[in-house]
Formats: structure tokens, C-alpha cells, sequence
């Protein structure tokens, strides 16, 4: 037997590209609500937390409304802007075909992630998906990913959890998981470099490799 039986991914960044998305619809939110301007650096710096987390660092008295306002917008805009990352569904696909657990923890809610895996959606069925509505504390607490792994029917030496922003290594090393990082997200290699993953992957064929050979 291998080292992993079970892999969770988070999902915005990770497995569809949503970062665009993510950066308008906060664009959008601070300049209705706070007629406010800011670096795409600082919009994104909250990515791979629950979104009224990152709304209360921008304007603690009105989350409530930059979040509304966030949500509305990033809905009525989703099918536009949402991409897609080349060789994520084949790898997807090989690691379903070698027998591994698949599953996502992701701090967006139930409704966006149905609403994007509708209009983009991945190559196979995930055995479990836990979102923000899921657990009481996210990330970087280890909850989601703990909850997808017993989902998942695996435990946490048998698991690994693969992200792309300083949040989702820091809550894998909470959960006592391998952490695996993917560049082609939210955080450069050296701010994920400097959150001790096991690995740092490129691209998706990189990270089957690196998944299928912890696997083997």
C-alpha cells in the first residue's frame, strides 16, 4: 500500500480558475460599497478564506454589505469570467483510474461551488465536497479538510491535501495531512515555498506525478 488513499483539493485556484473572477467581483464590491480602488496584491491577499472574513478586513462595520454585494456580482458574472486549467480534468481522470479517494475542501459556499462546477464541470465525481457551510471554524483551521477525509473514509496519515494559497498548507499541516502546493493559482512559489509544503507542483502533470508516486 501507498502513502495516500484519499486526496483532497481546495477548489478556487486550484482545480478551476477563478481568480479573475474572485479579483472583479472584489473590485466590484469596494467600489460600489466603499467607492474605494485597490492593487490586485491586496484583493487577492484574502483568497482561500470564507469570503466574509475577507470582507471584514476591508470594512469591519460594512461586511454585511461588500459581501451581498460581492455575491451578487460574482453570480451574475460567474459564466463570463470562470476559466479552466489545462491537463486538470486528465489528471483528475489518472487519479480516479489508479483508485484513490477524491474530495474538495473549499471555503466558498454550497451555492457557489454548485453554481461553478454547473457552468465548468470537472472530469469526475468527488466522493466528498465540504464548503464553508460545512464546518464551524475554516481554514487555516484544519475542520474541511478533517471533514473530507473522513468523508473520504481515510485518516489524516493517509491523506494529502493540495492548494494553492498560504491558507490551505497551513490548514493540511494542522490536520496532520501532506500538503501539496500548485502554482498556477492565488500565491507565487516563494510565498508558497515559505509555508513548508512537501511539494510545490507547476503543473498538473507535475502534481499526478508527485500524487500517483506518494500513491505508488
Amino acid at each position: 500500500m501507498g502513502r495516500y488513499d484519499a486526496i483532497v483539493f481546495d477548489l478556487d485556484g486550484t482545480l478551476i480558475d477563478t481568480i479573475p473572477l474572485i479579483v472583479a467581483s472584489h473590485r466590484h464590491a469596494l467600489r460600489v460599497v466603499l467607492g474605494r480602488e485597490e492593487t490586485d496584491e491586496v484583493l487577492k491577499a484574502g483568497i482561500g478564506k470564507p469570503l466574509m472574513e475577507q470582507m471584514r478586513v476591508f470594512d469591519a462595520d460594512r461586511a454585511q454589505e461588500l459581501f451581498d454585494t460581492y455575491r451578487a456580482w460574482n453570480h451574475a458574472n460567474t459564466a463570463a469570467l470562470l476559466g479552466r486549467f489545462d491537463g486538470v480534468d486528465e489528471m483528475l481522470v489518472a487519479l480516479a483510474a489508479a483508485g484513490l479517494g477524491l474530495g474538495i475542501a473549499t471555503s466558498k459556499s454550497r451555492d457557489a461551488v454548485n453554481l461553478a462546477l454547473a457552468i465548468r464541470p470537472l472530469a469526475v465525481a468527488f466522493g466528498a465536497t465540504v464548503t464553508v457551510d460545512d464546518t464551524e471554524r475554516h481554514k487555516p483551521h484544519p475542520d474541511p479538510v478533517l471533514l473530507a477525509i473522513e468523508r473520504l473514509g481515510s485518516r489524516p496519515e493517509r491523506a494529502v491535501y493540495v492548494g494553492d494559497a498560504p491558507y490551505d498548507l497551513a490548514a493540511a499541516h494542522a490536520a496532520g495531512c501532506d500538503a501539496v502546493a500548485v502554482t498556477w493559482g492565488v500565491a507565487t512559489r516563494e510565498t508558497l515555498a515559505a509555508s513548508a509544503p512537501h511539494a510545490i507542483a507547476d503543473t498538473p502533470a507535475e502534481l499526478l506525478a508527485i500524487l500517483l508516486g506518494a500513491a505508488a
